[in-house]
């Protein structure tokens, strides 16, 4: 543990007064040889020093406090070198069931009682950075070499006080590869309901998290499991009702291997991390549409609006919510790869920005059917067709158009119009590339005219 310590924290914890400690994530991976992926580790100390002690130590070894919580006992440190902390004088947390923050504060000297106030065994692990040793309060070492989330306190009591340890349990089982034990599974599931209490924005930016999981340590499929866990615990369904519908909801068996609700799972499981929402969400209107119309035919539609509502819900992104509701309206399209080519050109060069995207939830959407990881037979052909209008000088974007707006102006077409005319022209000439000549395509531009302006 001593050679991944930063030398500056080190010194100071040798001229610490009392001992100072690594605890959490830092001393929970270096156990369990985890290195984070993007090499910046969380630096988590405490101590029994006051804040204030604490900020008057650290500055004078170089550190700089970013923000001092007097009544919390936390600061917020960094080195000057990359390397951000955030120290914690050792203390109980008193809660009220259902209130997310605590409503009493008690510093103590204890450092068992500091342990109980965290969440899991694995994260109350403490490592004496002066004198290079492990104190484990609360036998968390052992968790750490089976791989299993325990509790610091009965599960109950854990997950009453505070809901957005669901959250964390499912992301958390996610990043690190661990399984929650019987009796902290069955505390959380108990308790499910109190993420209700929670705001929209916490569980959004713990949702992202567990989307993302496999990127933290590299675990394979992390993100799916912790989906699972938050299906089985009972939360999935609080924050996600719309999703959970799907649940036993069967799909034609020639095609699909999981109902509705597993098969997008799974589909978040294959997908690029950058589609991973809209993934999850492709086919959020299916059982709307099922329960509404018998069918699914307009789950394409229904899943635009039902992912919008669900986004805008949690407070994401503007961003996200736009792009994620463009790419589960268009994920069926040309699923049986029997659209013409003409109109699929048309398709590429009015939707050309989202087709990346679009391709990865394609492939998501079809990896998950029946498990199946080889290209899908729909985006091979568009990626043939799009090799295609390449080598034929086809553009997909206003700036591969052989014509601009001051050439249309030129051209004497009307200024309020050139936008739609540009626009027609891509898409023209998307169809027909050797069209893609200034001269041929000055002499087209007034054919998309209005007919009243033409």
């Amino acid at each position: 543990m001593q050679r991944i310590i930063p030398k500056n924290l080190i010194r100071l914890a040798e001229d610490c007064p009392e001992p100072l400690y690594a605890v959490g994530g830092s001393v929970r991976d270096f156990l369990s040889d985890f290195t984070p992926q993007n090499g910046a580790r969380d630096w988590d100390i405490a101590s029994t020093l006051p804040a204030e002690s604490l900020v008057t130590l650290a500055t004078a070894h170089g550190f700089e406090a970013k923000a001092v919580y007097k009544n919390t006992g936390t600061v917020k440190l960094t080195d000057g070198e990359g390397n951000d902390y955030e120290y914690s004088r050792f203390r109980s947390d008193k809660y009220v069931r259902g209130v997310h923050v605590p409503v009493d504060i008690f510093f103590t000297d204890d450092i068992d009682l500091d342990a109980r106030r965290r969440d899991f065994t694995c994260n109350a692990v403490y490592y004496d950075i002066a004198n290079a040793r492990y104190v484990d309060p609360l036998n968390g070492i052992s968790a750490i070499k089976e791989k299993r989330l325990a509790t610091v306190a009965p599960a109950e009591k854990v997950f009453g006080e505070d809901g957005l340890r669901l959250m964390r349990l499912a992301r958390q089982s996610a990043q690190l590869g661990f399984s929650p034990d019987a009796e902290c599974l069955a505390g959380a599931t108990k308790n499910a309901a109190l993420i209700d209490d929670i705001s929209p924005e916490r569980i959004f930016a713990e949702l992202s998290s567990l989307l993302f999981a496999d990127k933290k340590y590299g675990v394979k499929y992390g993100h799916y499991r912790g989906l699972e866990l938050l299906e089985q615990t009972g939360v999935l369904a609080r924050i996600l009702p719309e999703l959970t519908l799907g649940k036993g909801m069967a799909q034609r068996a020639d095609f699909h291997k999981y109902d509705v609700l597993e098969h997008s799972l799974r589909a978040a499981m294959y997908a690029e991390e950058s589609v991973r929402f809209a993934a999850l969400l492709h086919d959020v209107g299916k059982p709307f549409c099922a329960v509404r119309d018998g069918n699914s035919y307009a789950h394409p539609e229904e899943g635009e609006r039902i992912a919008g509502e669900i986004l805008s819900r949690l407070k994401a992104p503007k961003k996200l919510i736009a792009e994620t509701q463009t790419l589960v309206r268009l994920h069926m399209y040309d699923f049986d790869c029997k659209t013409k080519e003409s109109k699929l050109r048309r398709f590429f060069a009015t939707n050309a920005p989202t087709l990346e995207k679009l391709l990865l939830v394609k492939q998501a959407d079809f990896s998950a059917c029946t498990d199946d990881l080889s290209p899908a037979p729909t985006c091979v052909r568009w990626k043939n067709l799009l090799n295609k209008m390449q080598t034929e000088g086809a553009p997909l974007a206003l700036k591969e158009l052989a014509v601009t707006g001051k050439d249309l102006l030129s051209a004497d077409i009307p200024p309020a119009q050139i936008a739609v005319v540009l626009k027609a022209l891509l898409v023209h000439a998307a169809v027909h590339p050797t069209d893609n000549k200034k001269e041929r395509l000055c002499k087209l531009a007034k054919s998309y005219l209005p007919h009243n302006q033409k």
